[in-house]
């Protein structure tokens, strides 16, 4: 579903797409993309990603927090492993579960989540055609 989740995204560069399950429910998705109001280009004319592009997961915790719902002790299925910033957001939120697809090959993301005592886990998925 988050493989499905990323195609929204109007990145070029790399489409990232996140679900926030909790009780067997989602309680939250995102994708990468701008904030809410601005363009839909998440790259400049040298196909650099623009700085104030957010990532799924932080979508996803945005949007939860927005909402009735909390991410205490829930699970967040995301295609690609979370950076150093996502992990600190993923931390604070309360989120017991991180579950991704491909790894980046920046892992200090992962490092931070283990440390803090999340579980991760790598399940390899084929994205849906």
């Amino acid at each position: 579903m988050a493989h499905v989740w990323a195609k929204n995204s109007y990145c070029k560069r790399r489409q990232v797409g996140a679900l926030i399950v909790k009780d067997r429910m989602i309680i939250s998705d995102g994708y990468n993309g701008t904030p809410s109001g601005f363009e839909n280009v998440c790259e400049d004319e040298t196909g650099v990603t623009k700085q104030y592009v957010l990532h799924a997961e932080a979508n996803a915790i945005t949007k939860v927090a927005k909402s009735n719902n909390s991410s205490e002790g829930a699970t967040l299925y995301v295609t690609d492993s979370p950076c150093i910033e996502c992990a600190k957001l993923i931390i604070q939120a309360g989120i017991s579960r991180v579950v991704y697809a491909r790894e980046y090959r920046i892992t200090d993301g992962l490092d931070l989540l283990r440390r803090a005592g999340v579980q991760v886990d790598h399940i390899e998925v084929p994205e849906p055609e």
